[in-house]
């Protein structure tokens, strides 16, 4: 039976033992699985928990929601991740320098926030049918701002990077894959199989060699750390804190639960002009 690390009932991130050196992590915080300091928390816990185990090889992310890999930022509770947003930083360069390698199982949205989780990760496979990749952020008059623009670049570089961001479009798993944004596109039906293949191969491997791949790799393509992205950051929160950006938020919280979740699946296209 697979190990749990966390409470399902009292936590909307829980970690799961596959198979020795092998874990599961999934986000579960419906409707949208936004990123709220709940999640961060729970979130957090885990990754310091399965960095201190030494018998770690390897770490799915996936979600419980069919719809929602993570929808983005919940921005009306931003004041609540600190200034900075420090933890969030401190995260993704953590689960950059574990020593166990991180795979994304894509199935769903992950639009701002969520591709800035995704892309932290070293590995990435995607629904052909039911993923949807995004950075959002210009349509509500701001700009990616943990870290999506730097790590688009390393993955896509500068055109395609320029692409994404500035047009706050929705790109499908096949789109994302020709431009490097993730490894591969599978069909919905062999994704799960596919993710686990590769995770059981990986942990099956020596933790040493593991560990030493994952350090040459990040030697040859450097990251960048928090520090780095500190002055994105800075202009995100000039821009977030814009009269009319607040407006436009304020006016989005007051729309009823249909036009939200419509909102939120379609993101992509209602906020871009008028077709």
């Amino acid at each position: 039976m697979p190990n749990d690390v966390t409470d399902s009932a009292q936590t909307p991130v829980r970690a799961e033992q596959q198979s020795p050196g092998y874990w599961r992590v999934t986000f579960d915080n419906p409707p949208f699985n936004l990123y709220e300091p709940e999640v961060e928390a729970a979130l957090v816990a885990i990754v310091d928990r399965l960095a201190a185990d030494t018998g770690v090889k390897v770490v799915v992310f996936d979600s419980a929601l069919p719809d929602f890999f993570m929808a983005h930022l919940h921005l009306g509770r931003i004041a609540e991740f600190g200034e900075g947003m420090p933890t969030w930083f401190h995260l993704v360069d953590k689960l950059a320098n574990a020593p166990f390698i991180t795979v994304g199982s894509l199935r769903g949205r992950a639009r701002g926030i969520g591709n800035e989780f995704l892309t932290a990760l070293d590995v990435r496979f995607a629904s052909r049918e039911k993923a949807v990749l995004s950075q959002l952020e210009i349509g509500t008059g701001i700009i990616p701002g943990c870290g999506g623009i730097q790590r688009l670049v390393r993955l896509t570089g500068r055109s395609r990077a320029l692409e994404i961001v500035a047009s706050g479009e929705d790109y499908d798993a096949d789109t994302a894959a020709l431009y490097g944004w993730v490894n591969r596109a599978v069909p919905d039906a062999e994704l799960d199989a596919v993710v686990d293949r590769f995770a059981r191969r990986v942990a099956f491997f020596d933790s040493e060699a593991l560990r030493a791949v994952k350090e040459i790799v990040n030697e040859d393509a450097p990251l960048h750390g928090a520090a780095e992205l500190a002055s994105t950051h800075r202009r995100f929160a000039e821009l977030l804190a814009r009269d009319f950006v607040q407006q436009r938020l304020q006016a989005s919280g007051k729309a009823s639960p249909e036009a939200v979740y419509d909102l939120e699946l379609n993101m992509g296209e209602r906020l871009g002009p008028r077709q």
